[in-house]
């Protein structure tokens, strides 16, 4: 292949690259117009006391930040609230030496969505998510790192669970 061949082929990819950037194939119904999210509870006594309100503040973040939605907390026309049911670290790689070289940080979060326009699209779902870590390392320190990817994980798929038509 020619080299201008080969530069209008990678202009042609990078023009294609640039326009499926954000896209995210959002299909939230014209009369949805608002959102209220409740603060989560917290029904594990491992976890952080902040985690639930860290992902709380989070997945309003997202929603605003991702979708054309206001928030409202008076009437909101959709409605998402949750417990954080699990938080726990498993060992999954133990090692000749009774010790573990891989530890597993696993969260899992129980959502309700309440669409107050329709009840049909009414839905409760459980998700989960977890980060492997260095069994020799020090948790304190990973801990918040973890947190934050577990979060953003689940958060993108309860999000996607909400507001995308897939």
């Amino acid at each position: 292949m020619t080299l201008p061949y080969r530069i209008i082929g990678l202009l042609l990819l990078s023009v294609v690259v640039s326009c499926n950037v954000g896209f995210k194939g959002i299909s939230i119904p014209p009369d949805v117009k608002t959102f209220s999210v409740e603060t989560f509870s917290l029904a594990n006594n491992e976890a952080p006391v902040d985690l639930n309100l860290n992902m709380t503040e989070e997945l309003r973040r997202k929603i605003r930040q991702e979708s054309r939605l206001s928030e409202n907390n008076e009437n909101p026309d959709v409605i998402f609230s949750g417990r954080i049911s699990n938080y726990y670290i498993n060992y999954v790689a133990p090692d000749e030496n009774n010790t573990t070289s891989l530890n597993r940080l696993t969260i899992s979060i129980k959502i309700t969505y309440e669409n107050t326009l329709n009840e049909e699209d009414n839905w409760e779902k459980n998700y989960s998510d977890f980060e492997d870590f260095d069994g020799n390392a020090n948790f304190e320190n990973l801990r918040d790192g973890l947190i934050e990817s577990i979060t953003e994980d689940i958060l993108e798929r309860i999000f996607n669970d909400a507001f995308t038509d897939w």
